[in-house]
């Protein structure tokens, strides 16, 4: 059966609070959103709208997820409760709160579950800072995907919409680390009816109304930033090979990857020959966007094929402008999941309603004193903007998110910022952060909305800063002064990651900055510092760095401050040999820098670094079958041992590794006990995983380190450890 479905418009959507209210608002604002059947009783509910499962404990503040999907659910009329951190070995957690009206919302979290439970080398964390205590194991392992099943078990007539980032990242077939293969899209393996992606209010409160009205969720075809399954494109649709948006070069001719099989036909029958129907090349003149769809390479061959895996990802990422992004489609056996184009950013009312809804701004009372770590790094800081176009390859913040700044206005910061002085326990006086993904694109964006709409790069600050992008911090500037004159308000301080290449362009945002809101050290990320990488990484050189520190240190000193830059690095990223490693470990001897704890590459679902890393090729760039940019990846447990010992050079646990690879690498020159040399050659006693050991004592050896620390007196320490901001 072929399906029929609306096109959908670039103009301007609905706005978010404009829908007319559901019956139930008459039960009011809840105190915190339910979880057991008691507060449901004690609010006056007979059964909840909307029932929202959740990985993380339930923080009502808009720094958690669920808080701002509930809380904005609420503000419509609907009676949300919800789960959080069920037992997933059984259906019964999932029958708690009843069966709701309308739906079941799944999201593993704040983080997708693997990157939350497994480190880089794949191995279990202890911990999870979204969970009372830092209490690791709370949640399981793909966590949309078995929430999704018990939910089924528990309610199988109940309709289930899934989202967050975890379902968002892995919304197409997708290279999954963890198991080493390429996996199908969530929304088959999780059996929901409707998937959203990205920032997903606009899609849910649309949704939320119309099952409220009758619809089925799986029968909602034309709302932005949703996936769902389907039988093949409607007659009216032009669709568009993805070679013709983008050729990979050659490929194989059987069989034909781009082929859509017939309905039931099985992947296996395509993989033996059997027949298939072929797509129409032809592109149509003048064919309309909104009514065009790009068939991207099916499951089972981007499973089999790397070049076709790689040439998939960049078809994906060129598609991600709300302005001019259309649907794509791809093949699951006998199946296709359609998603549609990116939803429409939030305006900046839009922004400011969402983030002034009455939030209790606290855990849920059912916690206790129980300690949350991801609550304690966020409780007295403020998110004043949504999205990156720093397009970095290995981050999901833009591929989630968006390129687009989602800016709120200047009185809802500041009404915030009052908020948590007057209501939050333990505020002394010291605003731990106003910032988001980036500490200073606030407010920045396309200088003209036409360019912006058309616009296709993946980012707007690589290879360099866009000529159509507007830089001005002075929003920013303003926004620090009027926040640090609050009454009650003793400091602000910065802690988001800061662009530097960004800050460069206004030296009177960097004065400001470095004058009244640095803490003694402030966090920037290179990265790395040699070309290579950084190419595949879309960051700047160290020449920025070099200008951002200049200016950093001539206004501390003016300030009469002692403060230092922290730089963050990423060991093992595609792109990077064991040369690269080495000449960043040179640069961090020569500039004092000792790291404790290093961060190395992750290959997390669906970011282009993760397709470099699967693949071997570089989707920054056209994919050719018989050419195109190779990318070399240290994929080995021994190969990614040594560039993280590269940026812990100074541990003596390190230094028989790297004495091997400094002799393999013909650098034995750098072997000494020199200062101008990277390793010594004696080893203290009990050191380097039994290796010889020599005869200093090892109370000479600096081993005990908790930061990466600035040489000079008062250097300031800096934990690369903890949860990065939520959201």
């Amino acid at each position: 059966m072929v399906e029929t479905f609306e096109a959908l418009s670039v103009d301007t959507p609905k706005p978010l609070f404009s829908y007319r209210k559901y019956w139930a608002q008459r039960f009011g604002v809840a105190p915190f959103l339910p979880m057991t059947r008691e507060e449901m009783d004690a609010l006056g509910w007979d059964r909840c709208d909307v029932i929202l499962v959740t990985g993380d404990a339930y923080v009502d503040h808009p720094s958690f997820g669920m808080a701002i999907i509930g809380r904005l659910l609420e503000a419509q009329g609907f009676r949300v409760g919800i789960i959080s951190q069920p037992d997933w070995r059984s259906a019964d957690p999932f029958r708690t709160l009843g069966r709701p009206n309308l739906f079941f919302g799944i999201t593993a979290g704040n983080m997708d579950s693997m990157v939350n439970r497994y480190t880089a080398d794949r191995r279990i964390r202890r911990n999870d800072a979204y969970t009372p205590n830092d209490e690791g194991g709370r949640r399981p392992d793909r966590a949309v995907i078995v929430y999704a099943q018990r939910v089924r078990e528990a309610w199988p007539e109940v309709p289930m919409v899934i989202g967050g980032i975890e379902a968002s990242l892995r919304r197409i077939a997708h290279y999954d680390y963890w198991s080493d293969k390429v996996r199908r899209s969530v929304l088959l393996d999780s059996r929901a009816d409707l998937l959203l992606f990205g920032n997903a209010e606009r899609a849910l409160v649309e949704v939320a109304h119309r099952v409220a009205a009758g619809e089925h969720p799986r029968e909602i075809r034309d709302v932005r930033g949703t996936a769902w399954i389907c039988d093949g494109a409607p007659a009216d649709w032009v669709v568009l090979d993805s070679t013709d948006v983008d050729a990979p070069g050659p490929v194989d001719a059987h069989p034909d990857p781009y082929a859509v099989a017939r309905a039931g036909e099985c992947a296996q029958d395509v993989a033996a020959g059997a027949r298939v129907v072929q797509l129409q090349r032809e592109i149509p003149r003048g064919h309309a966007r909104e009514r065009t769809v790009i068939r991207l390479p099916a499951f089972e061959h981007v499973r089999a094929d790397p070049v076709l895996y790689a040439h998939a990802s960049r078809v994906l990422h060129l598609e991600t402008n709300p302005g001019n992004a259309r649907a794509l489609v791809q093949r699951h056996g006998d199946k296709d999941v359609w998603l549609n184009p990116p939803p429409i950013p939030l305006t900046t009312p839009e922004m400011d309603a969402l983030f002034d809804l009455p939030y209790a701004r606290a855990p849920h009372p059912s916690y206790g004193g129980a300690r949350i770590p991801a609550w304690e790094m966020i409780r007295f800081s403020v998110n004043i903007m949504r999205g990156c176009f720093g397009g970095c390859t290995f981050c999901s913040i833009t591929e989630h998110e968006g390129r687009i700044i989602q800016s709120r206005s200047e009185e809802s910061i500041l009404r915030e910022v009052e908020e948590i002085r007057d209501k939050v326990e333990g505020f002394t006086g010291v605003v731990s952060d106003l910032g988001g993904p980036t500490a200073n694109m606030y407010r920045m964006a396309c200088k003209d909305p036409e360019i912006e709409r058309n616009c296709r790069r993946l980012s707007c600050v690589y290879p360099g800063i866009c000529k159509n992008l507007n830089t001005d911090h002075s929003a920013l500037i303003g926004l620090y002064r009027k926040a640090r004159a609050l009454p009650g308000v003793r400091k602000v301080l910065i802690a988001s990651g800061l662009r530097y290449d960004l800050a460069v362009e206004s030296p009177e945002y960097v004065r400001e900055l470095v004058t009244h809101h640095v803490g003694g050290y402030l966090k920037i990320a290179p990265e790395h510092t040699e070309t290579g990488p950084l190419s595949k990484m879309m960051k700047p050189g160290m020449g920025t760095y070099d200008r951002f520190k200049a200016m950093f240190d001539r206004f501390s000193k003016e300030a009469g401050k002692e403060q230092y830059l922290i730089p963050y690095f990423i060991a093992a990223h595609p792109g990077t040999t064991d040369e690269d490693m080495l000449q960043l470990a040179l640069w961090l001897k020569r500039n004092g820098f000792r790291a404790d704890q290093v961060q190395a590459f992750l290959p997390g679902p669906m970011a282009l670094a993760t397709a470099m890393w699967h693949t071997g090729r570089n989707p920054l760039r056209g994919i050719r079958r018989n050419g195109g940019e190779r990318v070399h990846a240290a994929r080995g447990l021994r190969a990614r041992r040594l560039h993280k010992a590269f940026l812990r050079y100074h541990d003596p646990e390190n230094w028989p590794l790297l004495r091997d690879a400094l002799q393999r690498m013909g650098r034995a020159d750098l072997i000494g006990n020199g200062k101008r040399h990277l390793v010594p050659r004696y080893q203290p006693a009990g050191t380097g995983r039994g290796g010889p050991t020599g005869t200093r004592p090892a109370g000479r050896i600096r081993t005990q380190h908790t930061g990466l620390k600035a040489a000079g007196p008062g250097g300031r320490k800096a934990r690369r450890s903890g949860p990065k901001r939520p959201g």
